[in-house]
Formats: structure tokens, sequence, C-alpha cells
């Protein structure tokens, strides 16, 4: 998933909020990056449901990959949010994932 020249490389919805990996591309703010997924997923949800207006609080919470960390343990840790939570047995049973990657080891 690209927001040039910014890459989301993992991604869950949550019944009531999103994690996402996202690697910003030069010239990038986190703040931006936000704003455009809450704007394309409020519009599309709004369209979804037949309802009008803001669907997500203006916060969030964002915490930066230390230099020991992997992107691919980064994304294993966010796709198994929906296991941790008791919402599904194993990664392939959540509907609402998606991992740039097809088999992360």
């Amino acid at each position: 998933v690209t927001w040039q020249p910014s890459q989301a490389w993992a991604w869950v919805v949550m019944p009531d909020h999103i994690h996402a990996l996202i690697v910003l591309g030069e010239g990038c703010t986190l703040d931006r990056i936000v704003a455009r997924i809450k704007a394309l997923t409020a519009k599309a949800c709004n369209h979804e449901l037949g309802r009008r207006g803001p669907l997500w609080s203006r916060a969030f919470h964002d915490s930066a990959l230390r230099r020991d960390e992997t992107i691919a343990a980064a994304a294993r840790y966010l796709i198994a949010n929906p296991i941790r939570a008791g919402l599904a047995r194993n990664v392939g049973e959540y509907p609402y994932v998606w991992c740039a990657w097809d088999h992360i080891d």
C-alpha cells in the first residue's frame, strides 16, 4: 500500500482502532499520512454505512522502531494483535489484516 513516497508495510483494523507499520518517504510527515488514512477510511466507511460525519478521533499514538528492531519483527507483532485481543486463533483467520510479506518467519 503506497502513499507516495511513503509505504504501509502492514496494517490491522481492530474493532475500535487501527495499527499500521508505515515507512515514511522523504518529505512526508506522520501527521499528514495519518490524516490521509483517516480521511480515506472515513469516506469509505461513511459511504458503505450511509452515514455522514467524523469516524476517527483527531488524536493518534505513534512509536518509532528502535535500531535493533527489524521491520519484519514489527510487522509480526502488529499482525498478531487480533490474536492477543482474542479476536482470532491465528492471523489467517482474521479478515482485516494485511502485510507486505505473504509469510513472515
